[in-house]
Formats: structure tokens, sequence, C-alpha cells
């Protein structure tokens, strides 16, 4: 043994490496495991079911209060970031309005947020010229309002006056509701359609006029209607032209709604021309060579329904003079002292002068619906056009008579 122990010997340094490698794969995880087990405490293992549900609770509880805490913090210090800037503005604002720079009295919270978020001092001054512009308007338009109120309630007490003699005097008359009003205006509708006069509006002019002047156009349609229901005699309302894919038939009908069907007027789509004798019609226009001096009842006058902004003269005029028909204009200049503006006149004034100048066939009573603001007063009225008015109140009452009593009082004769 000994002699191969010693024999060996002298190979032991080339075979030992090879053993311990084969050795170490096997030890290590073993040694490993065991200095880990000795090393770690023995711990007893909980389940999920033995914790305790209050330990939960306050954990979610102490969860909660910090992320508000965390909130709060973050809202309050945004917030103080905020009045800040909004008080440095404020401060801004008054100094300038110290300086005497136009700056509005009473700022919104909207109009700072704005002010804010301007990015230079010149953006930020112009802004508050501009508001300070919107305040001033702003305060003129109730002072006019309040002297226009004050005006009304003035001119209101005189008419109280009247109006309580009047209930006084006529305490024995049964008062009519507003119903049997609207019946009996009804019924003399029905009279005019039947034998009142005809006043013809063209409403071959919505293609001239853009939406607003539409709009507008229809309102006065709306308003001269309204004045002619409630006239003593009224005329028999037309609407020629009238085509049922036009803007002013779907405006119309916007307005009246379900009145529509039950108005005491004529809506064709037929042209007058068609519907009345070339020489009875008399197309009124400002722009027309020929004066009225008379209203003459059995003619039908024919108004352009336009409402012409943008100042298109001498179309009414144009297509009267292409259907052959005769042109008159009002004689605004023989009895009103004309200042200002075009004698171009709304559709609701236009009636109110020929429904006062059938009534009473006076000239100065029915220029009182022109707008004081065109004109500076009234001529005075001649003797020539006294006896002409007159003559006219005779004329009327002549033709008021039937004809057959006026032919044996000229056979008496």
């Amino acid at each position: 043994m000994n002699v191969s122990v010693t024999c060996l010997r002298p190979f032991a340094r080339f075979l030992v490496p090879f053993s311990l490698q084969r050795r170490k794969r096997n030890l290590y995880p073993t040694i490993v495991q065991r200095y880990m087990c000795s090393k770690i405490p023995a711990v007893p293992f909980t389940k999920k079911e033995n914790s305790s549900p209050s330990s939960q609770l306050e954990l979610d509880g102490w969860k909660t209060t910090m992320k508000s805490n965390m909130q709060e913090e973050s809202v309050s210090a945004v917030s103080n970031k905020d009045e800040d800037i909004s008080a440095a503005t404020r401060e801004l604002i008054e100094m300038w309005r110290l300086l005497g720079k136009e700056v509005p009295e009473q700022i919104t919270e909207e109009d700072l947020k704005t002010i804010m978020e301007c990015p230079s001092k010149t953006s930020k001054r112009k802004y508050l010229k501009y508001l300070y512009i919107k305040e001033k308007q702003k305060n003129s338009r109730k002072i006019r309002k309040e002297v226009k109120a004050v005006a009304r309630e003035e001119a209101k007490k005189p008419k109280l006056l009247e109006t309580t003699e009047e209930k006084q005097r006529n305490f024995l008359f049964l008062r009519l509701w507003d119903r049997y009003m609207n019946n009996a205006l009804d019924w003399k509708g029905a009279q005019a359609m039947q034998f009142g006069q005809p006043l013809v509006f063209d409403m071959a002019y919505d293609t001239y006029m853009n939406s607003r002047e539409l709009k507008n156009a229809v309102s006065q349609l709306l308003e001269s209607e309204g004045c002619n229901r409630r006239n003593i005699d009224p005329f028999h309302i037309y609407f020629c032209n009238l085509k049922m894919d036009s803007t002013y038939y779907g405006e119309l009908l916007r307005c009246y709604k379900k009145k529509w069907d039950k108005l005491f007027l004529t809506a064709t789509e037929k042209s007058y021309v068609d519907i009345f004798p070339k020489d009875s019609i008399i197309y009124l226009t400002s722009d027309s060579p020929n004066v009225m001096t008379t209203f003459e009842h059995d003619k039908v006058y024919v108004i352009g329904s336009i409402v012409d902004k943008n100042m298109k003269p001498g179309l009414s005029l144009a297509k009267a003079k292409q259907l052959g028909l005769a042109t008159q204009c009002l004689p605004l200049d023989k009895y009103l002292q004309w200042s200002l503006g075009t004698k171009n006149l709304t559709l609701d004034q236009m009636t109110r002068i020929l429904l006062c100048l059938k009534n009473t066939a006076n000239w100065q009573e029915a220029l009182e619906f022109v707008p004081k603001r065109k004109h500076s007063g009234y001529l005075e009225v001649s003797q020539y056009s006294q006896k002409l008015i007159d003559r006219m109140k005779n004329v009327k009452t002549y033709r008021s008579y039937p004809q057959k009593s006026l032919n044996v009082s000229t056979q008496k004769k």
C-alpha cells in the first residue's frame, strides 16, 4: 500500500482537481440550503382567513386619509396661486383706474379670468377698454329708457283723466269683452272681403332681400294687417304673386302659425294684373314723378312689399312701367318740411296713411303717421288745398248715396 501511495503521489496534483469539481456540483446546493436554514428564523405561517378585519379597515382608512390630505394640499396650493394672481390683477386694475385710464367700474369673475389669461399688458389694456366702452353704452341705454318711461307716464296722465271721465259718462253701456270684440272685428273683415276696396301687396320681391330684410318685411305686413283689421272701414287685402315655395310664404306661416287659415285676406299666386283691370290699378312708389293729390275710392292701390336697406331705387317703378300701370307717390314735399333721409316709408305706415285718407280725406291728419325724425314740421295748408279737402268730403258723401235716388231727384228737376 505504501508503495502504491508513493507511486501515486506524483500524479495527485493532476487527479485531485477533477474529483473535486465533481463533488462541488453535488455539495453546493446542499451547503447553501443548510446555511439559509440556519440563518432564517422560523416564522409561523398565518392564513388570510385568520387575519382580523379590523386591521384591514385601519389600513384602508389610513390610505384614504393620506390620499385626501395629499389632494387637499395640492388643491390649496393651486387655489393660493390663483388667488395671488387674481389679487395682483385687481391691484393692477385699481392702479390704472386711479391713473385715469379707461377701466370699467364693475368686473365679473369671467372677465377677470380672461384678463388674467392675457399674455401682455397691452392686451389687458385693450380688453379693459372694450369692457369700459361696453359698460358706458349699457349705462347710456339705461338712461334713455328711464327718460322714455318718464315721458310715457307724463303723456298717459291726461289720457287717463279723459278715460275716467268717459267711463263716468258711459257707465250705462255694457262692457264689451275681448271675444265679442274679436267677433265684431272678424265680421267687419268678412264684410270687407265682399264689399271693401282692394289693397294689394306685391310679394314678388323676396329675391331682392336678404333674410334679415325679409323678416322685417313680414313683421311690417303683420302690423299693417292688424291695423287694417281694427279700422272702421278696412280694406280687402290681397297678397299677390305669393308662391307656395317662396321664402315669403314660409316666413308668413312661421309667424301666423294656425291663424293663417283664419285670416280675412286673399293670398294668391296670381298677379294683380290678372285679377283687376289695368285702368283701375295705381302702383304707389316713392320714385314716381306723378304726385298723388286725392284718394280715389274706385282705384286699386298696389304697394311693393320690399324692405330695401341697400337702396335700390327705381325697382318698383321699373316693374310698374313694364306692366304698363299708372304710378303715384305721396305729396310729402307739399305738406312736410323734409329735412333728412329717404322718402321711403314702411308698409304699415303706408297702410295707416291710406286708411286715414280713405276715412277723412285729410292729408295733414294722414301724414301724422310719417316718423317725426324724418321731417322738421308741417307746412301751412293753403286755401286751395283746404277747398280741395272740403270738395273731396262732399264727393264722398255724394258717392255714399244709391244711384237710383239720385236719378229720381234729377228726373223731378
